[in-house]
């Protein structure tokens, strides 16, 4: 990690990113990708540019030593990390900043500041690295609330207790995804689970969101590693039983896993851990056809074989990351294991790509200019994936629109599913942007369906971004809805996608949801507008 201070408008530290050549170069490719002379990169904006409405609450003194209202915490907790929050940051428009962040040293502390916010009808925001791209950590504009704390939980951020005989570790909520990492490594363990924001999130977060990781099937999401939960919620502390697994009615820790902040903040976790991996095996597979790329996925998924990646990216999004020329989609594959070779499953999966017209990558020389012939196609790829967020911040500078979208669909639905997706964003692009692109590739698989991962790229007009991108993605969310997909695989809910998880979310359930928020915050303080309305 950086030592700077984070961006309070990009990703990332402040001495992190492209410098003024690669930026001109992304500029370049972005301009030549569209048929467009050229961008203009505008410079990133400064703090000192930055102007705030006044705090409207003032913290009690016993809170004090743990809160600030200083310009550089309130602009930096206003917005997470999508798109539109990148471009309203970037011109420096901060209409509803939290009043108060507070930096609680233990549960006490969060004990107190929920008190107060409970007692002065202030709303809580909790916030982990900040890295939502769903309106997630954003203030509420209710009138109804006086003000805005957000409770950054950075200082909940240790191992408290490891367990190897079962392998599990009793977890703080605000550690770091880095961190989490080198406090289990010396016992030889490892969560592994690694989403593209790992570097800027935290365990609370992922759990809060239900966050998708590093393996692409098997154990797709944070669920799969949850053994039990502690919670301070307003209406007191829940803590749930450590077990193995267990019968005993609806499991109180789902109810938790996905509530997004809103019934209350995740401060420990017992989390299961697995034996760092010794054995690992990666290759990267071509097909002329995406569909026939995608059953080969179906295949592999319903055979039991379990890879740890298996990441198909259609021919476009090949190229974008260096993984292809645009000719052929790639198929990203690897095993990993900490007990036993993997070449048997990698063997077994590529005759499984085989029988659909794949064909596996020349093994890279020693020699060669390409990206993707010099490290191969995974590796060109993998060095894409965590270099994008950086990139962005690039391609808002120059009002380019750079976002995505993703889902989950069955595999009887999915080539039907897919048709349309692309047509409705790919004429929403054109109605709206002239020219632009519309990718695809799968972040994880199942045997009863994938998770389709859709990127948008068009150039935009300076002052209109956002409402240009809203345009495609209410057309792209639309379709998702009626044809049966769901509204987010794994970037959560947050405030943004609300229209249509209001309309996929059984009646019965959001009745029984907004009961329990009744119950564990009677005032409905915590994170209001997320997941459901407040009820006042």
């Amino acid at each position: 990690m950086a030592s700077g201070k984070l961006k309070f408008w990009g990703w990332g530290y402040e001495d992190q990113g492209p410098n003024a050549e690669q930026q001109r170069g992304i500029a370049a490719r972005m301009a030549e990708r569209f048929g467009l002379k050229g961008l203009t990169i505008r410079p990133a904006p400064l703090l000192r540019e930055v102007t705030l409405r006044p705090c409207r609450i003032k913290p009690p003194a016993d809170l004090a030593s743990i809160c600030s209202v200083e310009v550089y915490d309130r602009a930096l907790h206003s917005y997470g990390k999508s798109y539109s929050d990148l471009v309203r940051a970037f011109r420096c428009e901060f209409p509803n900043p939290p009043d108060v962040v507070a930096y609680p040293r233990d549960e006490a502390d969060i004990v107190r500041v929920l008190e107060w916010c409970d007692r002065e009808r202030l709303a809580a925001v909790p916030f982990g690295g900040g890295s939502s791209v769903v309106g997630g950590v954003e203030p509420p504009s209710d009138p109804y609330y006086r003000g805005s704390v957000t409770l950054n939980l950075r200082n909940l951020n240790r191992v408290l207790e490891v367990d190897r005989v079962s392998r599990a570790a009793r977890i703080q909520g605000g550690i770091f995804g880095p961190a989490l990492e080198d406090e289990l490594r010396p016992h030889g363990l490892t969560l592994r689970h690694f989403p593209q924001s790992f570097e800027f999130s935290t365990l609370g977060g992922w759990i809060a969101t239900r966050s998708g990781g590093h393996y692409a099937t098997l154990y797709t999401h944070i669920d799969d590693f949850v053994e039990s939960l502690r919670i301070v919620c307003p209406s007191g502390l829940i803590e749930s039983r450590r077990l193995p697994g267990s019968g005993a009615g609806p499991s109180p820790d789902r109810m938790f896993i996905g509530s997004e902040g809103t019934l209350g903040i995740i401060t420990e976790a017992w989390m299961r851990l697995q034996d760092r991996p010794k054995f690992r095996a990666g290759a990267s597979v071509c097909f002329s056809d995406f569909f026939a790329g995608a059953k080969a996925v179906r295949a592999i998924s319903q055979s039991g074989l379990y890879p740890a990646n298996c990441r198909l990216l259609d021919p476009l999004e090949a190229a974008s990351a260096g993984a292809g020329d645009g000719s052929t989609a790639v198929l990203v594959l690897a095993f990993e294991s900490a007990d036993h070779p993997v070449d048997a499953g990698m063997a077994r999966a590529l005759e499984c790509c085989a029988d659909f017209g794949g064909v596996p990558e020349v093994p890279p020389q020693k020699e060669g200019k390409s990206e993707a012939t010099h490290e191969g196609r995974a590796g060109a790829w993998r060095r894409t994936f965590l270099n994008a967020p950086y990139v962005r911040d690039t391609l808002v500078a120059a009002s380019v629109i750079s976002e995505t979208f993703e889902t989950a669909i069955t595999w009887d639905k999915f080539e039907d599913f897919h048709h349309n997706v692309m047509e409705a964003t790919q004429s929403a692009v054109a109605k709206v942007c002239g020219v632009g692109t519309v990718s695809c590739r799968f972040t994880h698989a199942y045997p009863d369906g994938a998770a389709p991962y859709y990127t948008v790229l068009a150039p935009g007009r300076l002052g209109a971004e956002i409402e240009m991108w809203n345009e495609v993605k209410v057309a792209a969310s639309d379709t998702l809805i009626r044809l049966g997909g769901t509204i987010t695989h794994h970037h959560a809910v947050g405030r943004d996608h609300r229209p249509w998880y209001d309309r996929q979310r059984p009646d019965g359930f959001a009745r029984a949801f907004k009961a329990a928020k009744r119950e564990l915050d009677p005032k409905g303080i915590l994170n209001p507008g997320v997941l459901i309305d407040p009820e006042h």
